[in-house]
C-alpha cells in the first residue's frame, strides 16, 4: 500500500517549521520531509516528532548563497571548503533530529558533462557518503528539471543515476520525483521500473503546473499501481504547491487513505 508524506518545504510553507509538522499530523499525515529546516532547532523536531508519533524522513543541504542563485555546492570546483561545511551541517542537524536521509545538492549554471563538475561531485559525494554511513543514514540524488531550474547540474533520470554508479557507495540512492521526470523527460512507468532497485525516495506533483496530483497530465493511479507492484515500500512525498488551501488540497489524499 503506498504511503504519503507531507513535504513541508511546499505544505504550509508561510508557517513556522513546529506549526507545520503539528499541522502534518492533524491532517492525518504520518511521516514528514524537510527542505533547509536549519533555523529550527534539530532537538526540538526530534521531540515534536515524537510526540506526534511522526516519520520523519529528510533534509537538504543548504544551497549556498542564494543572494546569487546558488542552488547546491556539490558539483562546483573550488567550493569543496564549502561544500564540506554545508553537508556537516546537515549530517549534524540529521543526527540530532534523527532524519536518515540528505538529498545533496550539486548547484546550478554548470554542465554535467563539464569533467571538473562531475568530479568534483563525485570525490564530494564520496567523502560526504563515507562520513555519513557509520551513522545510517542515506545521501538522495534528485535530477531537477530545466524549466524549473535552467543550468542545474543534472535533469535526467539516467545522469543522477551515472553519478550514482560512479560513487561506488551503497549509501547513495535516487530521488525519483515524478513530476521533474514528467517535465523532463516522461516515460515515467518504464523508468520507475529501471530505476527502482536504486530509488531511495519518490515524490510526486501535477505536471505541468506542480498542484495537487489529481489533475494535470500523468495518470498517478497508473503511477502508484505500478509503484505498487514493484514493491517499493517507503514513503511519496507530496512536493507540491496547493491550489488553495493545503486542507482543501488534501481532499485528492482521501481515497488512498481509505484504501
Amino acid at each position: 500500500m503506498v504511503r504519503f508524506s507531507a513535504n513541508l518545504g511546499f505544505l504550509w510553507s508561510q508557517l513556522p517549521l513546529l506549526e507545520r509538522i503539528e499541522l502534518a499530523a492533524k491532517n492525518g499525515f504520518k511521516a514528514i520531509e524537510l527542505q533547509w529546516p536549519y533555523d529550527t532547532p534539530a532537538e526540538e523536531v526530534r521531540a515534536a516528532v515524537k510526540r506526534l508519533n511522526l516519520t520523519l524522513l529528510a533534509v537538504n543541504t543548504p544551497v549556498g548563497d542564494a543572494s546569487i542563485g546558488e542552488s547546491g555546492l556539490g558539483a562546483l570546483p573550488g567550493r569543496e571548503a564549502d561544500f564540506q561545511k554545508a553537508f556537516n551541517q546537515s549530517l549534524q542537524w540529521c543526527l540530532g533530529s534523527g532524519a536518515p536521509a540528505i538529498h545533496v545538492m550539486p548547484g546550478l549554471a554548470i554542465s554535467q558533462m563539464e569533467p571538473a563538475a562531475r568530479q568534483t561531485f563525485i570525490a564530494n559525494l564520496q567523502w560526504a557518503a563515507d562520513l555519513a554511513a557509520p551513522h545510517g543514514i542515506t545521501l538522495l540524488l534528485e535530477a531537477i528539471n530545466q524549466r524549473d531550474k535552467p543550468g542545474y547540474f543534472y535533469s535526467r533520470q539516467a545522469d543522477s543515476n551515472a553519478i550514482r554508479e560512479a560513487c561506488g557507495r551503497n549509501n547513495i540512492k535516487l530521488m525519483f520525483d515524478v513530476y521533474h521526470v514528467g517535465v523532463s523527460e516522461g516515460d515515467i512507468l518504464t523508468k520507475l521500473g529501471q530505476y527502482m532497485p536504486h530509488i531511495g525516495h519518490i515524490q510526486i506533483a501535477a505536471v505541468p503546473t506542480r498542484n495537487e496530483p489529481d489533475q494535470g497530465e500523468i495518470a498517478y493511479s497508473a503511477v502508484f499501481e505500478r509503484i505498487e507492484t514493484l514493491g517499493y515500500t517507503g514513503w511519496i512525498g507530496c512536493e507540491y504547491r496547493p491550489r488553495t488551501t493545503v486542507e482543501e488540497g488534501l481532499k485528492w489524499l482521501k481515497p488512498y487513505r481509505t484504501a
